[in-house]
């Protein structure tokens, strides 16, 4: 037996007088239980109890470590109880990283239905578009969109993120609206990243993959950046629905080359790897899933489905 055991057993032992009581309460052998106790006296060079042939009783040294004993073992239990709350109630600090656009439209609005839901918990939401590593920096969840790189985090999918090419009907109206993916290397295009030169999209034609050369007159790492040129007519851009839904549902924004669709991209919500995952990691990514979902919001806004 550990220490632990060792003074649960003579607990025991002391509450009922008894080797062979103790032994049968704990489900141990009578000869288990006395060597316990035994080497609680060798280790502690005091003889804790008292032995006759009918009864077993405490010495003055014994009865004062068996009310330590009792009094350890309930913190123990105390411990052990608060932990487990915590792997069955979402209770304590939630941290969350997630992408900057993403976060402000809708992961914002989220997390606060998210914790009227849930009073106890509180969340520390850091927004940014820089890649972390959520191990190092003690994230429990981070939500990433676009395609994952290998690491030891798991990944469950949230929702899928659809990209679109769009333009304002004011830009099509003045420059035309391209017919075939050849003619954007023709018009005024806002890319996403840190340069405007050799630029590239990448589409699909019936399931079959295409690159096409673009014309960029503006690039940011920024969707919302993109977005907002787009609505002032600046160029044509390809953004996801959950940026430019709303704009496209209220004709802010047209879609362009529908039958030419970009590689859709995919939220997940990345978590550690735990036997004993947090009640409050495990409820987060649960709602997330279902308030976003197959469909979500972004999408079903301008009916697509």
């Amino acid at each position: 037996m550990d220490k632990l055991e060792s003074m649960g057993a003579f607990v025991k032992v002391v509450a009922s007088g008894s080797y062979a009581e103790a032994a049968r309460r704990l489900g141990l052998t009578r000869s288990a239980v006395s060597k316990a106790v035994m080497e609680l006296e060798q280790q502690l060079g005091a003889r804790l109890l008292d032995r006759t042939t009918r009864h077993v009783t405490p010495t003055e040294a014994g009865l004062a470590y068996y009310e330590r004993c009792i009094a350890i073992l309930a913190q123990v239990d105390e411990t052990e109880a608060q932990i487990s709350r915590l792997h069955d109630e979402p209770k304590g600090v939630l941290k969350i990283n997630a992408p900057m656009s993403f976060g402000t439209l809708y992961l914002g609005d989220a997390v606060a239905d998210f914790m009227i839901r849930y009073g106890d918990l509180k969340v520390e939401l850091t927004l940014t578009d820089r890649f972390i590593d959520p191990l190092e920096e003690g994230v429990d969840v981070t939500v990433r969109i676009g395609a994952l790189v290998d690491s030891s985090l798991i990944a469950r999918r949230i929702s899928p993120a659809r990209v679109v090419i769009v333009a304002s009907p004011d830009y099509l109206k003045k420059h035309g609206t391209p017919q075939n993916p050849a003619e954007l290397a023709n018009h005024r295009c806002l890319s996403y990243g840190h340069t405007t030169s050799m630029q590239r999209w990448h589409l699909k034609e019936n399931d079959r993959p295409i690159s096409v050369s673009i014309g960029s007159c503006l690039s940011s790492n920024n969707g919302d950046a993109l977005r907002d040129a787009a609505v002032k007519g600046i160029g044509i851009a390809q953004l996801p629905t959950f940026i430019v839904g709303k704009d496209i549902a209220e004709n802010r924004l047209q879609v362009v080359l529908p039958d030419y669709e970009p590689d859709d991209l995919t939220i997940h919500a990345l978590y550690a790897p735990n036997r004993y995952l947090a009640a409050k990691t495990r409820v987060f990514i649960d709602f997330l899933v279902d308030r976003f979902g197959k469909t979500p919001s972004w999408d079903v806004c301008y009916g697509k489905r």
